[in-house]
């Protein structure tokens, strides 16, 4: 397996934000991590890639507990994109993509023809190539996330966790990001809100309630009527999709 939690539970002053989660997710598969606002997906993916310390247990990277790793060693397995970032400073794609390429070299040392070839593959598979060139405060909301994608795959990570990376995209935006996530052939996390999103592009899900995982597996197991309405808080017809196979929702109004 590639990345286990093992009864990991964090805290944020008295409040309890993740309470004793254990999730293994195998080697080269796209989890898909669901729950409502609040229930804790965004602080169990910064406590997987140690953004945060957990308060308990224990989170595992190929048999490796995380804590022992030097962070420049994590760093150049796992890498994060977070659901917005943001800089003043007048930078290129290029610029932004080469940032992945920091875990690898030492401080002051320039960029060598590894870091070149890196930097040019990971634009290359998001389809940035072109716009290597262009200032970053220029591109559109999707392209934005696409060159934060890049400079995560520059890092070279065997394990990609994502925050709501389809966050005010347009659907058109949402479609290619998360298609191009699920044929990355590495292992992916990725915390979304669309359910239907999560079942066209992940091969399983784990949903959280108030910082618990209250099922997993794959999401025709999950996506159930009553999960939906238990979890979700909405009333909603499931179905399997004759075009993808995969569950497909239809929520119902009142």
């Amino acid at each position: 397996m590639s990345i286990v939690t093992e009864n990991v539970r964090f805290e944020a002053g008295n409040t309890l934000i993740v309470n004793d989660v254990n999730l293994t997710v195998e080697t080269g598969k796209v989890l898909g991590l669901l729950g409502p606002n609040g229930s804790g997906k965004s602080s169990l993916l910064r406590l997987i890639c140690r953004l945060r310390n957990v308060r308990s247990g224990i989170v595992r990277l190929e048999e490796r507990d995380v804590s022992t790793m030097a962070r420049s060693e994590l760093a150049r397995r796992m890498a994060f994109v977070e659901q917005q970032a943001t800089t003043e400073t007048q930078l290129t794609v290029k610029d932004v993509v080469r940032l992945g390429r920091t875990p690898h070299r030492s401080v002051l040392s320039p960029l060598s023809a590894k870091d070149d070839t890196a930097v040019h593959q990971a634009l290359t598979r998001v389809a940035m190539e072109s716009r290597a060139s262009q200032l970053w405060q220029t591109l559109s909301g999707g392209e934005r996330q696409r060159v934060h994608i890049a400079r995560a795959l520059a890092q070279c990570p065997t394990e990609l966790l994502l925050d709501e990376p389809t966050n005010h995209l347009d659907i058109q935006h949402q479609l290619e990001i998360l298609g191009l996530v699920s044929k990355l052939g590495i292992t992916c996390i990725i915390a979304l809100h669309d359910l239907n999103l999560a079942a066209m592009f992940c091969d399983r899900l784990a949903v959280l309630q108030r910082g618990e995982i209250v099922a997993t597996g794959a999401p025709q197991q999950v996506l159930t009527q009553d999960l939906i309405g238990n979890v979700f808080g909405v009333r909603a017809h499931v179905e399997t999709s004759p075009i993808h196979g995969r569950c497909n929702i239809q929520y119902i109004l009142d």
